[in-house]
């Protein structure tokens, strides 16, 4: 299975269902009063971390997700059909980014734990149906509310693994054996540089109750930090392990090792300087080969708490995982990322705006006044005259004369046209 990290999607809740206009029709009752539905509630569209997944391959071909509507309401007060809310899968340690109009984003969620579920998308509320807009003046309303809009948006979901234990190093290090001699595991295996181009996962098992999860990161080079050889994709796969274990190639020199230790720690800190914080075990592997023991003692003297392995003959590598069993349960867990604050609230005196635009029209802009706009059916009388009460209230009409607006101007609102008076 292709690993995939990265994905951006779009998501719409469900239109809310329109109320309807009807009437009382019960024998000996000649002249029934209102009795309209209201519509249903459209589905939501939630995000949900759920363990059996561990890429975002499903999001390659499939990018629209959509809820259901909710149903129209129907005669004697009948409410329609509420839809369901349409439940995503997503693997756990997503984060969920919210894309805006001008290219910028901002974290919506961390869905770091089994079963962490997010409302990314909104249904709409139901219509009012004729039902709720009789008075004592007003006993026989012909018009309803129709249902309101959905939430809508884009998403970009970033995929960052969740290890205890992150094996790190040059590429042909030998992580991929150390990994699939440690677990069950089966990476392939290669004598040559960068066999391995994705992330692997491995649950390594000591004992009935001593378990741990190991990731193989692809090798790193020289430039990782700023994309060079896709690591700044791999990289961010170890921001979530507890404890780190450098793998450096016994079968080089000791200088080309020494190198290479430099180049890891490097990267790390130019990545995330918070990665040489952790605890990381420096570890020199295939001591079956020839003078790789003696490059270990000679090492030892320089890197203080190295270890040597061999992952072919399985020398030093259970104590090797004791040790890095015992370090994941003496470490926090590290921070969790916590969602961006809201970027845009509006204020009272926010609540809409007012502008001109070439021909000289008014358009009225605002959420709530284009929601009530999409709810209000225009080809009623009565249900025009509502929504010219509600925009007076809100104070649209005395806004639209403190800038000039005479009689016979336009006025657009949500793609309607209105003849100002």
């Amino acid at each position: 299975m292709q690993f995939i990290d990265e994905a951006t999607i779009t998501v719409a809740g469900g239109r809310g269902g329109d109320g309807i206009v009807a009437w009382r029709r019960e024998k000996y009752v000649p002249k029934g009063g209102p009795a309209g539905g209201d519509g249903g509630r459209g589905g939501d569209v939630v995000l949900e971390a759920s363990p059996e997944l561990s890429t975002l391959i499903e999001f390659r071909f499939k990018k629209h997700f959509g809820a259901e509507a909710g149903k129209a309401g129907s005669t004697s007060n009948k409410s329609g059909r509420s839809a369901e809310d349409l439940l995503i899968p997503v693997p756990v340690g997503t984060l969920v980014y919210r894309l805006e109009d001008d290219g910028s984003e901002f974290l919506l969620a961390d869905l770091s734990q089994t079963g962490e579920r997010i409302r990314v998308a909104k249904g709409g509320r139901g219509g009012l149906g004729n039902q709720h807009f009789a008075t004592s003046a007003r006993q026989a309303p012909r018009f309803a509310e129709k249902g309101e809009p959905a939430d809508g948006c884009s998403l970009r979901l970033e995929l960052k693994l969740l290890a205890d234990c992150g094996v790190v190093g040059l590429p042909n290090a030998g992580k991929s054996t150390l990994l699939s001699v440690a677990s069950a595991a089966r990476p392939k295996i290669a004598d040559y540089p960068f066999t391995t181009l994705e992330p692997q996962l491995g649950v390594v098992r000591l004992g009935p109750d001593e378990s741990f999860v190991m990731v193989d990161v692809p090798g790193l080079i020289d430039g990782a930090h700023a994309g060079s050889g896709l690591g700044d994709r791999f990289l961010r796969h170890i921001e979530r392990t507890r404890v780190l274990v450098h793998l450096l190639d016994g079968a080089l020199s000791v200088p080309e090792i020494l190198a290479a230790k430099a180049t890891i720690e490097n990267e790390l800190r130019l990545w995330n300087p918070a990665l040489l914080e952790r605890p990381i075990v420096p570890v020199l592997s295939k001591l079956d080969l020839p003078d790789a023991r003696e490059r270990l003692a000679e090492l030892r003297e320089q890197i203080p708490g190295l270890r040597g392995i061999s992952a072919a003959t399985g020398e030093g590598v259970r104590d090797l995982l004791y040790e890095a069993l015992r370090t994941i349960a003496a470490t926090p867990l590290p921070e969790i990322a916590e969602p961006d604050a809201p970027r845009f609230v509006l204020t009272p005196h926010e609540a809409f705006g007012i502008e001109r635009d070439g021909d000289g029209a008014f358009v009225v802009t605002g959420d709530r006044i284009e929601r009530l706009a999409a709810m209000t059916d225009f080809d009623s009388d009565e249900g025009l005259g509502r929504f010219e009460a509600i925009l007076a209230k809100m104070g649209v009409d005395k806004r639209l004369r403190e800038l000039g607006a005479r009689d016979g101007d336009t006025v657009r609102i949500a793609g309607h046209e209105f003849d100002y008076s």
